[in-house]
């Protein structure tokens, strides 16, 4: 993490694609959907949201990187961002890569990382990893939010 880059820290983990910083803003990780746990827990919704929290326990440093391509803020208020460990790690990535999370291209606006994403996905998916596995009727189509099907 260069000098240059605010350091913020994980104050919680909401669900599996959205934080909270000790700052109280809210971060949504952009370009990824993870299966729901309010408003319907949807299948593999709880192991995402517990994959998140263990990637960025409680006091995790991060920076967040915005991704041209998209909106900077969301319709809930929620910052739109890459979540960047200070060990290097892109957990937007790697949500993607163990298949808590799925590729999302909300309004076809596909970003920097659209790419590796979806190599990400189709290796999880080819693997059976996380939600693959849990429910594996799940289409997959990274123009539309995850909706898991067991």
């Amino acid at each position: 993490m260069s000098a240059a880059q605010t350091v913020y820290r994980i104050d919680h983990v909401t669900d599996g694609d959205t934080v909270v910083l000790r700052n109280g803003q809210r971060v949504r990780l952009v370009q990824i959907d993870t299966p729901e746990v309010y408003f319907g827990t949807e299948c593999y919704g709880p192991q995402a949201s517990a994959t998140t929290k263990r990637l960025l326990p409680v006091g995790t440093k991060v920076h967040l990187a915005p991704e041209p391509a998209t909106d900077l803020v969301d319709d809930y208020g929620r910052l739109l961002r890459y979540v960047i460990r200070a060990d290097g790690v892109n957990v937007n990535l790697r949500l993607v890569a163990v298949g808590a999370g799925a590729p999302y291209f909300y309004d076809g606006r596909r970003g920097r990382y659209a790419n590796r994403l979806e190599t990400l996905a189709k290796r999880a998916r080819a693997k059976k990893l996380g939600l693959w596995r849990a429910c594996p009727r799940t289409v997959y189509d990274p123009y539309r939010g995850i909706e898991t099907q067991r």
